[in-house]
């Protein structure tokens, strides 16, 4: 049973030590992102089910384990993340490395100290069609206990003309939409986005939101915008439903 859910965004720049001297321009979105994983600890979930763009556009779902790693040494920083609390076996560290977005979901995680619940990892690809997506999430809202979501994914990166996709006007009326549907726990308004206008527009959230929709599915879930705004060309939202 689905119980709580964050949503957070998931560029690297979130990372002080990948965003550097840019640092203090992300500060609202990490304490919008702290204050939605302390929903979930408020939750008292039973398993934390981490959500996020894959590596493939194609791929998924992408399963890993607690105590799977990441890093950041594509950016150019030597830090390295676990999700969850790190076990230390032979088994987690041979696992394939996490997807970047999954990455900053474990700092998130390690930042907030979490220690609430089991911790597990599942990446879904921009590509992957939304019903598959939704059927990955009632898979997920299906398991014993109480679950809980750590949905990652990032909106438009098309609001500007210095965005890394360019300007595209499209950009502002999807990121609008999205934005409400996440803040209003708007099920049926995150199934309905365009799975081919969100590649178009490189939205790296569409993937994990629809897997959100599935797993929501007859929840009375009741959401809560924390945080929208589009630094540097590209749409960042957070969220919590509760």
């Amino acid at each position: 049973m689905l119980v709580a859910v964050a949503v957070c965004p998931c560029p690297p720049l979130l990372v002080p030590e990948v965003a550097a001297g840019a640092g203090p321009e992300l500060d609202a979105a990490r304490a919008a992102c702290t204050d939605a994983l302390g929903v979930l600890a408020a939750a008292r979930p039973d398993r934390l089910v981490v959500v996020g763009p894959a590596n493939g556009a194609d791929a998924g779902p992408e399963a890993y384990p607690q105590g799977a790693r990441g890093s950041f040494r594509g950016f150019g920083v030597d830090l390295e993340v676990s999700l969850g609390p790190d076990a230390g076996t032979q088994a987690e560290r041979t696992e394939p490395q996490l997807p970047y977005g999954l990455a900053v979901g474990a700092w998130l995680l390690g930042r907030s100290g979490w220690a609430d619940a089991p911790v597990e990892g599942i990446g879904v690809g921009e590509a992957l069609p939304g019903e598959r997506c939704a059927a990955i999430g009632r898979d997920v809202a299906a398991r014993a206990g109480r679950v809980a979501l750590l949905v990652l994914g990032d909106a438009s990166a098309c609001r500007t003309l210095k965005a890394p996709g360019y300007l595209d006007e499209r950009a502002a009326p999807f990121d609008a939409e999205a934005g409400r549907a996440l803040g209003a726990a708007d099920v049926a308004a995150l199934a309905a986005l365009d799975a081919a206008l969100a590649r178009e527009l490189k939205v790296s959230g569409r993937a994990p939101w629809q897997v959100l929709a599935g797993a929501a599915e007859g929840t009375d879930l009741a959401g809560t915008l924390l945080y929208e705004d589009a630094p540097y060309g590209v749409g960042y939202v957070a969220a919590t439903w509760s």
